[in-house]
């Protein structure tokens, strides 16, 4: 029953998970911390650090790690299965359709109003992955700031942005700033 309810956990994840990457992390939410209580919700923000820092897409490394915590490697085959279900059907599905309608203005504007819903969940999601009391530390101004500034900026890849705040962040722990 376990696998089934892993599957189906991230079937409808990867049904609704419209936009990509974190887009996804409000429905992974809902089924793995709020709905089964498979994670807690200390838990799902430490996987979300530790995710980022591996590369492929985070629904997978959720569906992974979370079905593999549940039901061992059987578990992370059928929550990944689930998550990829869905899409993978959809998307065999509607080429045909949207390569011949795309141009209608019908379709352009859903296109364009489900963008504007992915990008208020993210900045939903950004909100509520930032503990409050973290903010007021100058460390953590520094790390936001010098992060999105060097993201719209440059050039740089982002995973070596990640990477380079983790590095800053451990140097700086080390300074003792407020």
């Amino acid at each position: 029953m376990i696998l089934i309810d892993l599957f189906l956990a991230f079937f409808r994840i990867g049904l609704f998970a419209i936009g990509g990457a974190y887009s996804f992390l409000p429905l992974i939410e809902k089924e793995v911390v709020e709905r089964y209580s498979w994670l807690t919700k200390e838990e799902f923000l430490d996987i979300l650090g530790a995710v980022q820092i591996f590369p492929g897409a985070i629904s997978i490394k959720y569906a992974t790690y979370t079905g593999y915590k549940i039901a061992g490697i059987y578990g992370a085959m059928a929550a990944n299965l689930g998550n990829l279900f869905a899409p993978a059907v959809i998307i065999i599905l509607s080429s045909f359709y949207y390569l011949k309608y795309r141009k209608l203005p019908v379709v352009r504007g859903a296109f364009d109003a489900v963008q504007l819903a992915v990008f208020a969940m993210i900045i939903a999601v950004a909100i509520k992955l930032v503990n409050v009391n973290q903010l007021l530390h100058v460390k953590s101004l520094l790390i936001i700031a010098s992060s999105f500034l060097v993201f719209i900026f440059s050039e740089i890849h982002p995973a070596f942005i990640i990477v380079g705040a983790g590095i800053i962040g451990a140097l700086l722990s080390l300074c003792r700033l407020p």
